[in-house]
């Protein structure tokens, strides 16, 4: 059994994704005003944006993050989201067990950085 897609409730799918794209580097695989369907490559991982009308139950501004992604080096992905102007905490976490930080999208999903 595999994962296939986290959802995450955002505005507008379509204007959100734009920002994974151009921010977080993922591909946009589908988009319209109900969803947008974001992937990263080898291996194949998705990422689901779903807005108002697709029906979800969430609001936009989760203040957990839901999702986690795995970056090869943190403290570059660190500055290169907050030289974006993107809203990130410290690094926290140890070398023993992970390093991570929190970061907010356009719509104030927390989302999660790991080292591992």
């Amino acid at each position: 059994m595999n994962i296939a897609s986290v959802f995450l409730p955002v505005s507008d799918p379509s204007i959100v994704a734009e920002w994974y794209r151009d921010v977080l580097d993922l591909r946009i695989a589908s988009s319209d005003d109900h969803a947008a369907v974001l992937e990263t490559s080898d291996p194949v991982r998705r990422l689901t944006l779903l807005g108002p009308p697709s029906g979800i139950k969430a609001d936009p501004g989760l203040p957990w993050a839901p999702v986690s992604f795995l970056v090869e080096d943190l403290a570059a992905a660190h500055a290169r989201l907050s030289g974006s102007g993107v809203a990130v905490g410290a690094v926290d976490g140890d070398d023993q067990t992970c390093l991570w930080f929190t970061a907010e999208d356009p719509d104030g999903n927390t989302l999660l950085f790991v080292d591992r």
